[in-house]
């Protein structure tokens, strides 16, 4: 498990971002309690609690042509970060530090980051998928920092992790690893990789999802799209 030890806010994300490398490149994913600076974290849920319930839309499955709801599969609502708050700002700034280290280390060809606050109503769900199918997509990390103060194991919403499969529909398999979605857990994995479902919520649940993003634009099409 990582442990945050250095005072140095340098030292830390070297820190940090070395652990996050090697989990990655020996397990594909990584669980990290408490990874934020717990002052932006606080700052982050402060951000969220202060949005409008017009500010967070029903989530859907698929992008753009393709985009549609579907109630069985999600029931989360989300609100894209722009960075137009300082928090979500932060944030966003200590996600592109993050991107630089890992291309540095891995050589993944990180092009951007993309993220939304999401928040569970009791009862929501989001059933077993992936977030990227090989050769299809262009997202190639997920990560999921989750705002949820006081969550107990009883409170449900659990990230469930399955291993990796390359085979649709995706096979019936035993977890891989279950996560509580605690407050200030961030969780990074291959988007191509790991199945993994959301557990329905007994209690609003939230956190920022998000997407390490690779460049696939051609002469035709632009992408990521503007």
């Amino acid at each position: 498990m990582y442990t945050l030890l250095p005072q140095d806010s340098d030292l830390v994300d070297t820190t940090l971002f070395d652990h996050i490398a090697r989990s990655l490149e020996q397990d594909g994913y990584a669980v990290l309690p408490n990874a934020l600076p717990g002052s932006l974290t606080d700052r982050l849920f402060a951000d969220f609690k202060s949005l409008e319930a017009d500010d967070l839309k029903p989530a859907g499955i698929g992008r753009q042509a393709d985009f549609q709801h579907n109630p069985f599969v999600r029931r989360d609502r989300i609100c894209w970060l722009r960075g137009e708050s300082a928090a979500s700002a932060e944030f966003l700034a200590w996600t592109e530090r993050l991107r630089e280290a890992l291309n540095r280390r891995l050589f993944l060809g990180l092009f951007d980051y993309e993220c939304h606050y999401a928040t569970y109503p009791v009862g929501a769900f989001y059933k077993k998928h992936l977030d990227a199918f090989k050769g299809q997509s262009n997202r190639r990390l997920s990560t999921v920092l989750y705002l949820n103060p006081s969550w107990s194991a009883s409170d449900g919403g659990e990230l469930v992790l399955y291993p990796p499969s390359h085979l649709e529909p995706l096979p019936v398999t035993e977890p891989l690893r279950v996560v509580v979605p605690e407050y200030g857990t961030l969780v990074i994995f291959l988007s191509e990789e790991f199945p993994h479902e959301v557990l329905p919520a007994h209690r609003p649940r939230h956190s920022i999802a998000g997407w390490f993003r690779v460049n696939t634009s051609s002469g035709v099409r632009l992408d990521p799209p503007r």
